[in-house]
């Protein structure tokens, strides 16, 4: 989709096309012109649900249900993480070139009326959390306080992408909880995995913004690999590519999910060799290309607990 040149924002989006007027302000703070976000939430859960599936047909329709319920899930959880991101960085945004166009810095929507928002969506959440297992429910519920503060983490630590690691991949553990009722090693394994996947995608997305944060003071694992970014990004790609192979491994999963998992690790290698540090256009499709990574290695391991 079309962005105006200071910003992401998907102008020519269905939800800023179709949507009454009132409510378009409200879709770009949830981030619904720019799903991406949701995609790199929901994998992580697909893949564990994949993964801690029997391989029966008779436990299809539950398989089919839970990702249906994850799927709603990430949307509204997305949303509310965007939401509360952009409450908490308003001031920050407003100074950022790439940010300035969100509804809140551009007031278009008040902060007031932003915790409104982030309270509906929660609520969303909260009631596809209520359907699961006891267990899965407390799994799910110790997720928020990482959730809460990630935000804050850019002015803390050069290191945030790890804190949102933690928080998009939890879905890895959650997965694997609400089948089986437990947190499994392969679930931990794509879980460790997933964060590694995360130091990748989210330092080429930060990319984007390394002058601006470096006058406004936002720190990011951008800035600090800015001297050796290729080689940073191949290790944790390296990482990511062992431990998700570790977590086939110990699932004992067919062939299919080794051939996605080499898919996968090929998309990889194409993201950070073709990879442009500086141009923010190029940052951005590398960045967007990582749902086609979700998509190889979620067929893989369907594909492989079928054939067990």
């Amino acid at each position: 989709m079309a962005a105006m040149a200071h910003t992401d924002i998907a102008r020519q989006h269905w939800s800023q096309r179709i949507l009454p007027s009132a409510w378009r302000p409200y879709a770009r703070l949830a981030r619904w012109d720019r799903p991406i976000g949701i995609w790199l939430l929901l994998f992580p859960c697909w893949w564990s649900l994949a993964m801690a599936w029997d391989g029966s047909r008779a436990a299809l329709p539950d398989l089919v249900l839970q990702f249906a319920l994850f799927g709603i899930g990430a949307i509204a959880m997305r949303g509310a993480g965007c939401t509360w991101n952009d409450i908490l960085d308003r001031d920050v945004d407003a100074q950022v070139e790439r940010t300035r166009g969100r509804p809140i810095p551009a007031g278009e929507i008040g902060v007031r009326a932003a915790m409104v928002f982030l309270l509906a969506q929660s609520v969303i959440g909260l009631l596809v959390l209520l359907s699961f297992p006891p267990f899965a429910m407390a799994v799910g519920a110790a997720s928020l306080l990482v959730v809460a503060i990630y935000p804050l983490m850019k002015r803390l630590t050069d290191w945030p992408q790890v804190v949102l690691g933690f928080a998009f991949n939890w879905g890895a553990l959650l997965g694997w909880a609400v089948l089986r009722g437990e947190i499994g090693w392969p679930a931990v394994s794509l879980y460790i995995g997933g964060i590694a996947w995360t130091l990748v995608y989210d330092t080429i997305y930060a990319m984007q913004d390394q002058r601006d944060d470096a006058i406004v003071g936002v720190r990011s694992t951008a800035r600090r690999f800015a001297g050796y970014p290729v080689l940073w990004l191949s290790f944790f790609a390296i990482v990511a590519v062992l431990l998700f192979g570790g977590a086939i491994h110990l699932g004992a999963l067919g062939w299919p999910a080794w051939l996605g998992l080499a898919a996968a690790a090929a998309h990889l290698v194409w993201q950070i060799a073709t990879l442009k540090p500086h141009d923010p256009a190029d940052c951005l499709a590398k960045f967007r290309a990582n749902r086609h990574l979700g998509w190889l290695l979620l067929f893989g391991l369907l594909a492989g607990r079928a054939l067990t």
